[in-house]
């Protein structure tokens, strides 16, 4: 039996995935064209085009770009009127952006668990719900749709506004219907390492007027857009430019493809590697009809694996060729929480614990004890580089009694 990568072995896989981002002729050629247009900002009609088109993509009535999908969630908070001392219930298993967005509009983020999917449990963000809750904003983790139908219920019930984080969702959709398009809004972000990328980037999406109108006044200085009304609102600059909107024209064009190829791959990694005795792949709701797939993830179950911890699995299978990591910690015990606990006069439930005290949600902290993230880009690969992942895994599963060595 070949000996493991990390073990001086041979790895699996040798060559390259896919790169990212993707850069074709009709990219350069679309920077080339604002470039030689002395219009790259204000003026121009590139992010115009970019907004409508994105909402066709999006099935919603008004995108507001933005400089980042940090900045598109202050926005879509702010033009939803959640402000001091709002409570905002958010899954703690998520990017610190969900949560720094909350504070930034002087709100206040309150952690719910996850479900076996990753996202916000519709049970548990219920049983977060305070007379100071004014919005639920679920994450579509790793590219997958929240249960939508039991937030909707909860939202519904408690009257409270419900806010898609989409930041790593392009394309996906429950029940036919695209996220960014089921809330009141939805954020959107271009990073460089999201399925649609700019470098940096962001979009609202709504089909309510007056949030579009104030999504637009906050991003830009205070002006509504043309031909909304909205009250007098302090905004700032959070502007796309017009090179970003050209390369999202052009890379918008792909997208569709590139979601049916993660579609695919995925679907084999889930058929392949659930055979392998101590890996799990995600369960899929059955109102998920698209998943994005910015993330592939699977849980290690390290029992399985002779009692081996994760990060030793995690050195076996990179070592093989396999770019993989850990991903998130429990967001609730980040550094600025402390930080921002101590600036804020109302709102958090333990200030004198530095943040959040002894909070402890069961699936998050076992989600970052088990998950294993593959990035968005090895699933555009070949039939053979998948079959590879599949061969790495396996590989170290046959051989785990190794992974203690390590």
């Amino acid at each position: 039996m070949p000996a493991l990568a990390a073990l001086g072995g041979s790895p699996v896989h040798s060559g390259e995935f896919p790169q990212w981002p993707v850069v074709e002729d009709t990219d350069r050629e679309a920077l080339l064209e604002v470039l030689n247009s002395g219009v790259w900002g204000i003026g121009g009609t590139k992010q115009a085009h970019f907004e409508e088109n994105w909402s066709e993509f999006t099935h919603s009535r008004y995108t507001v770009t933005t400089s980042s999908g940090s900045t598109a969630l202050v926005c879509a908070l702010r033009a939803l009127e959640i402000g001091p001392g709002d409570e905002v219930i958010i899954p703690a298993y998520t990017f610190q952006a969900t949560a720094s967005s909350i504070l930034l509009t002087n709100a206040v983020p309150v952690f719910a668990d996850v479900d076996s999917s990753l996202c916000l449990s519709p049970a548990a963000a219920e049983a977060a719900i305070t007379p100071r809750t004014r919005a639920l904003m679920p994450v579509h983790v790793a590219g997958c749709p929240a249960d939508m139908d039991g937030l909707k219920r909860v939202a519904e019930k408690h009257n409270l506004t419900l806010i898609e984080d989409a930041c790593q969702a392009h394309g996906a959709a429950w029940r036919g219907q695209p996220v960014g398009s089921i809330g009141a809004a939805g954020a959107f972000s271009f990073q460089s390492s999201k399925n649609l990328p700019a470098g940096e980037g962001g979009a609202v999406t709504t089909s309510n007027p007056l949030t579009a109108a104030r999504s637009a006044a906050v991003r830009n200085c205070g002006n509504a857009l043309a031909g909304l009304e909205t009250d007098a609102l302090v905004g700032t600059n959070f502007r796309l430019t017009e090179f970003q909107a050209a390369l999202l024209l052009s890379g918008l064009k792909r997208l569709p493809a590139e979601i049916a190829l993660r579609e695919r791959n995925a679907a084999t990694l889930d058929e392949q590697l659930a055979k392998i005795e101590g890996i799990l792949p995600l369960p899929r709701a059955e109102g998920v009809t698209t998943h994005a797939h910015h993330l592939y993830i699977f849980r290690y179950r390290r029992e399985v694996f002779g009692g081996a911890p994760r990060s030793a699995f995690i050195r076996a299978l990179q070592a093989e060729g396999i770019p993989c990591h850990g991903g998130y910690q429990p967001l609730y015990r980040a550094p600025f929480l402390s930080d921002a606990a101590h600036r804020t006069k109302t709102g958090f439930r333990d200030q004198d614990a530095g943040g959040y005290g002894d909070l402890y949600l069961p699936e998050t902290e076992l989600a970052c004890t088990e998950a294993v993230w593959l990035t968005q880009r090895l699933l555009l690969g070949s039939d053979e580089q998948t079959g590879r992942i599949i061969e790495a895994v396996q590989k170290i599963r046959d051989q785990s009694r190794e992974l203690l060595k390590l």
